[in-house]
């Protein structure tokens, strides 16, 4: 679904020619970053969403709903045949580099010195580098060498 517009039922967006604010009505919730970031570690089942966020039945009901109708997960027949089971679309598996500066910005600013915490490692058990945004050059970009420009 990239570079196509999201299926957004009667979605009133809060400011509709800004890119964050549109991704923000679409998973801008705590439980809804959540849930995909507990489906980009493997849980597909309701129950299993329950278990390792421990979100109400009736929010997580709702959240799911939410991002099945916008995308970014997908329902399925479990292999088992008796079950539905929730998994990633391509938009949904395309939020992992938000997913993915969320945690390191919390890794750096959400912990004391020294606490305990989990890290994001590669198939070789390698913590994964801090994600820095450069321009076509190369060169880092920060808040302080971009600026936003309408397109139309």
């Amino acid at each position: 679904m990239s570079r196509t517009a999201m299926r957004t039922p009667d979605l009133d967006w809060t400011d509709p020619d800004c890119p964050v604010a549109r991704a923000l009505d679409l998973v801008g919730d705590r439980w809804s970053l959540l849930v995909v970031r507990d489906a980009m570690d493997g849980a597909r089942s309701f129950t299993e969403f329950q278990r390792r966020t421990g979100i109400a039945r009736n929010i997580l009901t709702d959240r799911l709903r939410k991002l099945t109708a916008h995308g970014l997960l997908a329902r399925r027949t479990a292999p088992s045949g008796r079950r539905q089971e929730y998994v990633l679309t391509d938009a949904g598996r395309a939020l992992f580099p938000v997913i993915l500066t969320l945690r390191q910005w919390g890794e750096r600013h959400a912990f004391a010195p020294g606490e305990a915490h989990s890290v994001l490692v590669d198939q070789h058990g390698t913590p994964v580098p801090e994600v820095v945004p450069t321009g076509s050059d190369g060169t880092p970009l920060d808040a302080d060498t971009t600026q936003v420009r309408k397109v139309r």
